[in-house]
């Protein structure tokens, strides 16, 4: 049975910087409150009516199916990744497909809505495609477009200074040889949580209350059914939710375990790492894992501070920035790992 490996690899960042000081201007926040809590120092922002989540995922495409030495049209099954698609329906995959000019050919398109966990659970779900040989060229894709759903008022300061826009992109092939590709990956999720991290509206759960919060349905509005009410709009329910310090104890707790997980399955400890690559959630995490795995700097790459939280697309940025700037070697034992809405969290141990 062949194993994956990432052929060609690249990322898309849109040109309009957004520091730390920009938002002060927006929002009562300041760039050491930014810092000191995330280790953010600028993000990335979409040009609006230009780029959406299905083009900057594109664009990303492009450069890792360049390197891959293929053209679009060798692609025969596309995976995007993203909690947010173009439109609430379709996904994104069929965008990005269309993009790439390849829509005609008929190619499969799956959408994985596991936000943070999203590249990782992508990338694991191509590599059983390429292992049973079903497929040869895949394209996996996470992309993102936070600028445009966020709240930037003081209602949504604690969330809109954390993320960014983005996009990454991996083209897997199969190989048979025994020391390079992926080893394995790790998927989990815990739906108790769902509603610490989530964007509740618009939804179809029609106010049915799941949990203990109500989702902003007037219950004696006879449209009260609807994805959208005024009531939404009225009480600021549109927006991402989120309760950090809750989300910070499960994230430092579940990182660390999905990572050990995947080394013991394939008898590798934290030590034989040649670089981790977190989902940049936030330097306070990535930092607290690696002191907790005793990673050295050089284990470890973190690149928060120049995007924020690009949520699905941050592994691939990280991963493609480290490969571009000479720290990916061919060999290198290389560790993925995610945690974010869901609760979900996952992890991928590759050879490169």
């Amino acid at each position: 049975m062949p194993k994956s490996i990432v052929a060609g690899i690249g990322f898309y960042v849109p040109k309009n910087v957004v520091t730390n000081h920009d938002l002060e201007e927006r929002i009562d926040t300041s760039d050491e409150w930014i810092q000191e809590r995330t280790g953010i120092q600028e993000r990335r922002f979409i040009t609006r009516f230009e780029e959406t989540t299905g083009t900057i995922g594109a664009k990303a495409a492009r450069v890792a199916i360049e390197r891959a030495g293929l053209e679009p049209k060798d692609i025969d099954f596309l995976i995007c990744a993203t909690l947010s698609s173009d439109y609430f329906f379709p996904g994104s995959g069929v965008i990005i497909q269309r993009e790439l000019g390849i829509n005609k050919l008929g190619i499969g398109c799956l959408d994985v809505r596991n936000q943070c966990s999203g590249f990782v659970y992508a990338l694991s779900i191509a590599d059983q495609y390429i292992r049973s040989g079903m497929y040869k060229n895949i394209l996996v894709v996470g992309a993102e477009v936070h600028s445009t759903g966020v709240d930037f008022t003081n209602r949504g300061r604690d969330v809109c200074v954390i993320f960014g826009d983005g996009a990454g992109a991996v083209v897997l092939q199969p190989t048979e040889d025994p020391h390079r590709g992926i080893l394995g990956t790790k998927l989990h999720a815990d739906g108790e949580f769902a509603e610490k991290l989530a964007m509740i509206n618009p939804g179809s759960h029609s106010g049915v209350h799941i949990g203990e919060e109500g989702y902003g349905f007037d219950h004696d509005d006879p449209l009260s059914h609807l994805y959208l009410t005024q009531a939404m709009y009225d009480n600021d329910l549109i927006y991402p939710t989120m309760e950090g310090q809750f989300v910070f104890r499960m994230a430092v707790m579940k990182f660390p375990e999905v990572i050990k997980e995947v080394l013991d399955e394939h008898g590798y400890t934290s030590q034989d790492i040649d670089l981790l690559v977190p989902h940049q959630a936030n330097l306070r995490i990535s930092q607290f894992v690696q002191k907790r795995m005793k990673l050295r700097d050089d284990q470890v790459i973190n690149n928060i501070h120049k995007y924020g939280n690009t949520t699905a697309a941050s592994i691939p940025i990280a991963l493609c920035e480290a490969w571009e700037d000479g720290r990916v070697q061919e060999g290198d034992l290389i560790c993925l790992a995610a945690f974010g809405s869901g609760f979900t969290w996952a992890s991928a141990l590759m050879r490169w």
